[in-house]
């Protein structure tokens, strides 16, 4: 078995150490989030219910409450179980906001406020936190109070249109990309408000709605048209909706290229024994390929077809024209890119043995994202937060035995 990784471990502060975030956030929106700030060297305390982050239960897993999604979203973070819906855990989590800088959730604006945890009440518990909520949709529409999952998200935000106008089916995207894309823009404005409460001396309660965030990712290309008012043609960038914008098949396996400049589009053809196709007039120019693109994108997969995949990746890569082979999931390791910048390493989990992770994949010149903590065990750490926050062992095995609290050591 291959050693665990010691650097991983052994790592330089982060540029977010000294930052703490109270992480109220559950399944994968959230954690992906409150992970990437613990990745980045922030303090993480994930509040968990006494049943635990739902995720914890999808497996595989070694053992209940440890499966695999819950290890890969909530490494660097520490366990504290608190039943809020129990009055007595108010002043509890009011102690932990005074001594935190930023608080993260994804439940409901009103499953919030029925718990008594509104903005304007942890505002005056500490007017420098800064407090990010995402929700299925804004507050100010008509839709504020309903419930959101990606797979929702994935139909509203135009994706599943893209879908059918590709493939003449209503698919799903096979990934969490609401969840994961809306995690990436908590984690950007929360760094924001942290960076303007350094000027300001001021939190702030900042909104991150799914649907409007994956409006947003979705139509960044796809406006087309739309751009113009009065509309000047239908939305969609014409390239990503060609059929042919696809892996292409060869004659073992399929294949990823992407000619872009003049240069690839006629280096390509003369590779691939069409030098007719390189004087084509529809290659002329970036505005005339766009024209055509579905017609070239055709001719392309024609071409490869008859000769085996390393025979391209061979021609392509030599002539500089991007390409790329198909990978499956269980091959990723292997990747002779992913293998050389070690990014699933090995690592030791004190519960669940030898686990594989995902390297954290930002580098720092002066600073370090590695794992600090690994995913933890439910309550692992409870009893040791509360000592933290200033609770006296009599206290804190009061509260254990009532169940408000609940630890595992």
């Amino acid at each position: 078995m291959q050693e665990p990784d010691a650097r991983v471990s052994a790592a330089r502060p982060g540029p977010l150490t000294g930052i703490k975030v109270l992480d109220l956030t559950t399944v994968v929106l959230g954690p992906l989030a409150t992970q990437i700030l613990g990745d980045l060297g922030a303090e993480v305390i994930k509040v968990e219910s006494p049943d635990g982050d739902i995720m914890r239960y999808a497996g595989p897993a070694r053992h209940r409450d440890m499966g695999h999604v819950f290890l890969n979203l909530n490494r660097n973070k520490r366990s504290l179980v608190l039943d809020l819906k129990r009055p007595e855990a108010v002043p509890i989590l009011l102690a932990l906001v005074a001594q935190s800088d930023v608080l993260m959730h994804n439940m409901r604006v009103q499953a919030m406020t029925r718990l008594g945890f509104t903005w304007e009440r942890l505002q005056e518990a500490n007017p420098r936190l800064v407090y990010c909520s995402a929700q299925g949709y804004g507050q100010n529409g008509p839709l504020a109070d309903r419930p959101a999952f990606d797979d929702i998200i994935q139909g509203g935000c135009g994706l599943v249109s893209l879908e059918m106008a590709t493939g003449d089916e209503a698919r799903f995207v096979p990934t969490l990309i609401g969840d994961k894309t809306v995690g990436l823009t908590m984690v950007y404005a929360v760094m924001a408000a942290l960076l303007q409460r350094t000027h300001t001396g001021r939190g702030q309660a900042i909104e991150v709605p799914m649907l409007e965030t994956m409006t947003a990712f979705v139509m960044a290309e796809h406006m087309g048209g739309m751009t113009f008012d009065p509309p000047i043609g239908p939305p969609g960038y014409a390239r990503m909706l060609a059929p042919d914008r696809r892996p292409h098949r060869t004659a073992d396996g399929h294949i990823c290229i992407l000619p872009y400049t003049d240069r690839h589009w006629r280096d390509f053809f003369r590779i691939a024994g069409r030098p007719e196709l390189a004087e084509d007039p529809r290659l002329a120019d970036a505005p005339t390929r766009s024209r055509h693109i579905a017609e070239l994108y055709a001719l392309v997969a024609e071409c490869v077809h008859a000769e085996p995949t390393a025979f391209w990746l061979a021609k392509l890569e030599a002539a500089d024209i991007p390409c790329g082979p198909v990978n499956p999931l269980a091959e990723l390791p292997a990747d002779a890119q992913l293998a050389a910048v070690d990014f699933f390493p090995l690592v030791e989990h004190p519960s669940e043995g030898s686990i594989r992770m995902g390297r954290p994949p930002v580098r720092f010149g002066d600073a370090d994202c590695a794992l600090r903590h690994p995913a933890p065990r439910l309550g692992e750490h409870s009893r040791a937060i509360l000592r933290e926050t200033g609770f006296a062992e009599p206290e804190i095995d009061d509260l254990l035995a009532r169940k408000i609290v609940i630890g595992s050591e």
